[in-house]
């Protein structure tokens, strides 16, 4: 009788023991799967924010009166910008 008693108590423990290290494995998947869930998420809200400041250039380009004597000033600008730039490769190229 307490034979008995003392196998069903051991059946247990190790129906417990199994059903512990099962969910032991399936925590680890679950936080393994929530992190990487997190580095996505990290990831797609960086890009929202790079989408997010494009539209606001956008809206800043799009809003800025354009005239003749702007257009040909940045056009030079930029010019000028990429012969200094040509400049400064040909120096340290040598």
């Amino acid at each position: 009788m307490i034979h008995d008693e003392l196998q069903k108590l051991e059946k247990l423990v190790h129906q417990a023991s199994k059903k512990l290290i099962h969910l032991t494995e399936e925590n680890e998947q679950l936080r393994s799967k929530m992190t990487e869930m997190e580095s996505e998420l990290s990831q797609k809200e960086q890009e929202i924010e790079y989408f997010k400041n494009k539209i606001k250039i956008s809206n800043i380009v799009d809003s800025r009166p354009v005239n003749s004597g702007d257009s040909t000033e940045m056009s030079e600008l930029i010019n000028n910008y990429i012969q200094e730039i040509d400049h400064l490769i040909a120096y340290l190229s040598e």
